[in-house]
């Protein structure tokens, strides 16, 4: 009678242990799991820990609630202005709705894929080069929208969506790069004329100064001869300003008025 107690309690024992270990489930921090009970949705998404399931009953889906990281293919479409160009993004999006993501859509991760590739197309035809090259921000705004209002009704969530690269033809390159090149020689020509025309002003002032006053002219004659003669020259090259010639002689004009107002008296 012992024995069959110890048997039949062994037995029972073995097909706890059986059970638990077909039924025992492990569901991770960052996961949630939805039980399917004979095809139906059973009960609220599993939290992290230690869960059972009825074996050969209720199935177990684990879903990740991890932001996934996600490249889009390169997509080559027009610009509104008529440029052929190659765009590839990456979207950032996770998972917040368990049993949405598992009901409501078949495969959301290539869903969120196929809609991302169709929303840079679109993009794309909707935009100018410029904003492709300089207006990136507001580009990712709508992209990110685009993807994000069907990707709510599949408890997916679009953390945010960047536009990697923008690649152009060879003969586009060209053409922008000469366009460049004529921009910066246009701003070069234009800071020149500026400076020539500043430095005639200036020019003109120093002119109109010196003709007030003769005198400013014979020292910049002098600081002239300074600056040339520190230069170690073997000729030296000296102007000689008619003014200068002008000035002598009203300075010799009062001596042969004296001369002549004396000559008479003599006689």
């Amino acid at each position: 009678m012992l024995d069959e107690i110890l048997t039949a309690a062994a037995a029972t024992a073995a097909a706890t242990a059986t059970y638990l270990v077909a039924a025992a489930r492990v569901v991770k921090q960052y996961e949630r799991g939805v039980v399917f009970r004979l095809g139906r949705l059973h009960g609220d998404v599993r939290i992290p820990g230690f869960t059972l399931v009825v074996p050969g009953v209720d199935r177990l889906h684990k879903v990740n609630l991890q932001i996934i990281t996600m490249p889009v293919p390169a997509q080559e479409g027009i610009t509104r202005d008529n440029v052929t160009v190659r765009v590839d993004a990456v979207v950032y999006f996770k998972v917040v709705d368990a049993s949405a993501a598992i009901i409501n859509v078949e495969d959301y991760r290539f869903a969120v894929s196929q809609m991302a590739q169709t929303s840079l197309r679109s993009i794309i035809g909707k935009s100018d080069l410029d904003d492709l090259l300089s207006n990136r921000e507001k580009l990712n705004q709508g992209l990110e929208l685009m993807i994000d209002s069907p990707a709510i009704g599949w408890g997916v969530q679009i953390d945010r969506v960047e536009i990697k690269d923008v690649s152009l033809p060879d003969t586009m390159k060209r053409s922008m790069a000469r366009q460049a090149e004529a921009d910066r020689e246009r701003r070069a020509r234009v800071i020149n004329a500026d400076a020539e025309l500043q430095a005639s002003r200036k020019l003109a002032e120093a002119a109109q100064q010196m003709s007030d006053t003769p005198s400013a002219l014979q020292l910049r004659l002098l600081q002239t001869i300074v600056a040339v003669a520190a230069e170690k020259n073997s000729t030296l090259v000296l102007p000689f300003p008619v003014e200068l010639l002008r000035f002598l002689e009203r300075a010799q004009q009062p001596d042969h008025a004296v001369e002549a107002g004396h000559k008479p008296d003599g006689a």
